[in-house]
Formats: C-alpha cells, sequence, structure tokens
C-alpha cells in the first residue's frame, strides 16, 4: 500500500479551468502530491472576465474544512478567494480547531480580468483572522497597496510595504509563527523586463527571488498557481525561502510553455514538466 502527502486548497472555483481551485489542484498533482478541497465560491468565468459569484454556506465550507481535516489531514493548506467576513471566519476558526500547519494565503482581490473578487468587509477579516495563522502571505503589487494603503513605484517602497504589512499583522491564539510575507513582482516596478519578487521573513530577512519577465500575455492563475506552489514545497518540508524559489521556477515554466487558449488573458500549461 502507498501514501502520499496531500495539500488542501480552500478557494473558490473558475468555471474556465485556469484559476481558482482548478488551478489549485492541477498545481498540487504537477507536484505529485494529493489535492483535496474547500470551494468557498462558485464563479461563471472565462478568459475575459467574471460574468457571476454565488458564495458558499458558511455552514457548508465548515462541513467541507472538518470532512477533509477528519479524514485526510493535509500537510499543508492555500487558501485563496475568500469573499466574505463570514466564511473568513469559519475558515479561521477550523484551522484552529484542527492545528493546521504549513498555511500559506494568497489575499486574492482582483481576478486577472480586472474584475473584483472579494467584499470590502472581508478584507479587514482578512487581516485580522487568516494573516495571523498563515506561514506565508502572498500578495502581488496592487493587493500590497490596497492592504498597506501605499503606492508602490520602487523596490524601496516594496521593502517599505512589507515592513508595513508585518508590522500590522496581530498576534493571535492558534498561531504557530509570524508569517513570512512574498510581495510578487508580476505587475512590474521600475523595469517591465524584471519579475522580482519580495521575500519578507520574520526578523525582517529580506530576500529579492529575482527572475526576467517571461513574454507571454496568457497569465490567468498565476497568483493561485503560485500560491498553492508554494504549499506544495512546504508539505514536501522546505523551508520558506527554497519552497518560494521552487514554486516561482514551476510559473516560469508553465509561462514559457506558451499555451493559448481564450479570447482574454489565457491560463498555464499546468503540466508543462510532462508534455
Amino acid at each position: 500500500m502507498a501514501t502520499m502527502r496531500s495539500v488542501l486548497t480552500i478557494a473558490g472555483s473558475d468555471s474556465s479551468g485556469g484559476a481558482g481551485i482548478q488551478a489549485d489542484i492541477k498545481t498540487i498533482q504537477a507536484h505529485r502530491l494529493f489535492a483535496t478541497s474547500v470551494i468557498t465560491a462558485i464563479t461563471a468565468q472565462n478568459t475575459e472576465g467574471v460574468r457571476s459569484v454565488q458564495d458558499i454556506s458558511p455552514d457548508v465550507v465548515r462541513d467541507q474544512l472538518d470532512a477533509v481535516f477528519e479524514d485526510i489531514r493535509p500537510n499543508a493548506v492555500k487558501i485563496g478567494m475568500v469573499s466574505s467576513a463570514a466564511i473568513v471566519g469559519v475558515i479561521a476558526d477550523a484551522l484552529r480547531h484542527h492545528r493546521a500547519r504549513h498555511v500559506v494565503v494568497d489575499p486574492v482581490m482582483v481576478a486577472t480580468s480586472g474584475s473584483t473578487l472579494i467584499k470590502t468587509s472581508a478584507i479587514q477579516a482578512l487581516e485580522e483572522q487568516l494573516f495571523p495563522l498563515a506561514q506565508v502571505i502572498t500578495p502581488n503589487a496592487p493587493e500590497a497597496e490596497a492592504l498597506t494603503d501605499k503606492a508602490l513605484s520602487t523596490p524601496e517602497d516594496v521593502v517599505e510595504a512589507a515592513h508595513s504589512l508585518a508590522k500590522a499583522i496581530p498576534q493571535q491564539e492558534g498561531a504557530h509563527h509570524q508569517p513570512a510575507i512574498l510581495i510578487k513582482g508580476g505587475h512590474g516596478l521600475d523595469d517591465a523586463r524584471t519579475c522580482n519578487d519580495l521575500l519578507f521573513q520574520p526578523g525582517g530577512t529580506i530576500t529579492w527571488l529575482r527572475g526576467d519577465r517571461i513574454p507571454n500575455p496568457n497569465t490567468h492563475g498565476t497568483g493561485c498557481t503560485l500560491s498553492s506552489a508554494i504549499a506544495c514545497g512546504l508539505a514536501e518540508g522546505m523551508d520558506v525561502e527554497k519552497a518560494c524559489r521552487k514554486a516561482k521556477a514551476f510559473i516560469e515554466g508553465a509561462l514559457a510553455f506558451g499555451l493559448d487558449l481564450g479570447k482574454g488573458s489565457g491560463p498555464m500549461n499546468h503540466m508543462w514538466q510532462y508534455a
């Protein structure tokens, strides 16, 4: 009989398959780990935009969480789209109750198409209840701007935003550590040819994860995929920096494959390593 490590994704469903729970499951499977899932919302979307969003009942979200943790306990947890404060509260309570470890929080606020995916009331709940339980938080530059109310125009701005985010995260019962913060550079700052991510770790250690920008307009689901890949690395026992570097390399490979589907910003090939 064989066994394998598992990763739980808590996120919204993307009907186009490029982002959300579908991208997470593909990423986890591509890392040869077992994927379990808790769906927080159903979205009707494609590469051109989001047409509608239907939140799942908080009670059903809690039932999904308990069902997973009580049977196939995850070695790591990735949290993506959580659009309501009530669902945030249910997730935070369940993670504390089940003593979840290796939690990666991707504060999904806006889809690649530009559609808003989170209610304003949920942002504060996210910061107060889920950030303290995370081992890694992965905002992109626009999300970091929204969370800190600061414009990011230079690398120095990114460093300052990371410090601000870290200081604002409250201590909470059930938290195992202060989270690391990875501010993703995919939106570009002062150099459009690069894609440099800032990793801020507890204690103030700053590491730039540098890379060249892949010339591919099809970036639907990159944030979901990166955070899931980081969770996979943590589930395999990697430290945060190694997990982030490996996840960045995975994204670069998926983008470089050059998949072209849909009329808008299309998805990546999560199985590029096996093509």
